[in-house]
């Protein structure tokens, strides 16, 4: 290995996927954020903020989804460890200027592993919720800038993305 790389932990020496073992290490209090932009038409956002999309409450719906998301991050990502989550928020911050929601996922527990994608899994889920339940009036709907903003606990500490 090259000086100053670190290994790839979900692989194995012969280059198999494989489980990170984390069995040996302790509990810690761990969370994470991700964030993520719908980009729409401002007829569509108007539409969404006076409760008319056909479909029902945008806003809430995704938000559920996207805590029901969080919690089957192990289910739909391979070797992402099932863990027990204590808490997970969706926040909206809308920007009518330019016709964009912004999505924030925070997710915590207290255990061995990370939860970061987790909270990019709420994050996305939220997205794509909000997606098809607006798509009848705007296919043209833009899902922007998913990412890592922040996340504590464990070895690594605290790292602020954003």
């Amino acid at each position: 290995m090259p000086r100053g790389k670190k290994a790839l932990t979900h692989l194995d020496a012969s280059g198999k996927p494989k489980m990170v073992d984390i069995g040996g290490k302790a509990d810690t209090r761990r969370e994470a954020t991700a964030k993520g932009i719908v980009r729409m038409q401002p007829a569509t956002f108007n539409l969404i903020y006076r409760g008319q999309i056909a479909k029902g409450d945008v806003l809430t719906v995704a938000q559920l989804a996207g805590i029901m998301a969080a919690k089957q991050t192990a289910t739909l990502i391979p070797l992402c460890h099932p863990i027990t989550i204590d808490d997970v928020s969706i926040f909206f911050q809308s920007y009518e200027a330019d016709s964009t929601i912004e999505i924030t996922a925070t997710v915590r527990s207290t255990g061995k592993t990370g939860v970061e994608m987790e909270a990019l899994t709420a994050a996305a889920v939220t997205a794509l919720t909000m997606y098809d339940m607006c798509k009848a009036v705007d296919r043209g709907m833009h899902i922007e800038n998913i990412r890592l903003v922040r996340k504590s606990g464990g070895k690594s500490g605290t790292i602020a993305l954003e």
